[in-house]
């Protein structure tokens, strides 16, 4: 259905059939949101979506993934196997609701591919996953597989402060033979010469600094390639992606607009998603609007905003989440499917069905999980 979102009484944003329109006509429904701030729903270029209940794991500061990899399955072991204990298609549900309550409409999953019917937004899996050169035995092979489909080969590389994280990026370099477009994650150890074998660069702050204890040198590297920004999981960093992105901010490595487009434009160029990032007619429909901060900038009150200060989150066009403020500006024609009611931090929601009852299975499963919405 059409319809359209009218933000501080001059913005004015059509919506039909999925998609933004231009000069949206009168007669069809409005949706008066005042003291906002709207964006195009955000591009999460990296989570694991399985991996979101688990709690932040780290005992130390890391030179490398291996070293954390092999310290947190020996002193957190059991802590590991209670998360594991929960159905994955319970994980990998609450991962994409993680993503919604945080205005992502979009995530890129690394892993093995996941059912994505139902989900509410959208989950970007058209990449050949290789997960590390030294946890992922068969990643030569798959990287050199002469029939494997024309993708992007997506894998974790440069994660650490050392030499051996330097030298594992040089391995991977050689042995791309056919020279195919390889997206790094994180890069922490990445040179300026390294980066100009790859297609982009996806930069993980969080992540960085919580196992390492510093992150990649974007401010360098994003001059001979694209880098776009992720989250991942929480077995690494906070469920609050605002929280990240403000550490982002903080390292002072990019500008407020590059750091803006490495979640919306950039992330859109990168993935090849041509419709996202973008709230131009034609555009699909995916729109976040949140409260504003009232700040000197659109930047400053963007990187001011929280998750319970998202007001609404359209994917598609489809209304997926929001807040009890819009109750009365939300005719029932609007309400295109089915909703729960949650709290996040002390704010009510309204969120796709299905939530509530995720909430109460998970906490079945594992009664000492914590999550940051009841």
């Amino acid at each position: 259905m059409a319809y359209k979102l009218v933000i501080n009484g001059e913005k004015t944003i059509g919506v039909d059939g999925g998609k933004i329109i231009a000069s949206p006509v009168q007669a069809i429904p409005a949706i008066n949101i005042d003291d906002a701030i709207v964006f195009p729903g955000l591009i999460n270029s990296h989570d694991h979506l399985d991996f979101n209940l688990f709690p932040p794991l780290a005992n130390r500061i890391y030179a490398n993934y291996t070293e954390w990899g092999r310290d947190i399955h020996r002193q957190n072991k059991s802590s590991i196997a209670a998360t594991l204990r929960i159905p994955l298609p319970l994980r990998i549900q609450w991962g994409w609701y993680k993503n919604l309550l945080n205005g992502f409409t979009t995530v890129v999953h690394h892993g093995n591919r996941v059912a994505a019917d139902q989900a509410g937004i959208s989950i970007f899996q058209d990449t050949h996953t290789l997960h590390s050169v030294h946890f992922d035995r068969y990643w030569r092979i798959r990287l050199l597989n002469p029939f494997a489909k024309k993708q992007p080969f997506v894998i974790h590389c440069g994660e650490g402060i050392d030499h051996t994280a330097r030298q594992e990026i040089d391995r991977l370099i050689r042995a791309n033979w056919w020279r195919r477009p390889v997206i790094g994650i994180h890069g922490v150890a990445m040179t300026v010469a390294q980066a100009q074998h790859f297609k982009a660069l996806v930069w993980c702050p969080a992540a960085n600094f919580f196992l390492l204890g510093q992150t990649a040198h974007v401010d360098a590297l994003r001059k001979v390639v694209p880098v776009v920004f992720g989250t991942d999981s929480t077995l690494t960093a906070s469920w609050d992606a605002w929280q990240q992105l403000r550490q982002a901010r903080n390292t002072g490595l990019v500008s407020d607009e590059v750091l803006y487009n490495m979640v919306t434009t950039q992330a859109a160029t990168v993935w090849g998603l041509t419709q996202r990032g973008t709230l131009l007619p034609g555009a699909d429909a995916d729109i976040v609007v949140a409260r504003s901060q009232r700040k000197h900038t659109f930047h400053d009150s963007f990187f001011s905003v929280t998750p319970a200060d998202i007001v609404l989150v359209i994917q598609n066009g489809i209304i997926r989440l929001y807040d009890k403020s819009l109750q009365t500006a939300l005719a029932d024609t609007l309400v295109q499917t089915d909703y729960d009611a949650i709290v996040a931090d002390g704010q009510v929601k309204y969120v796709q069905k299905g939530i509530r009852q995720l909430i109460q299975t998970i906490s079945t499963n594992h009664p000492d999980v914590k999550l940051p919405v009841k």
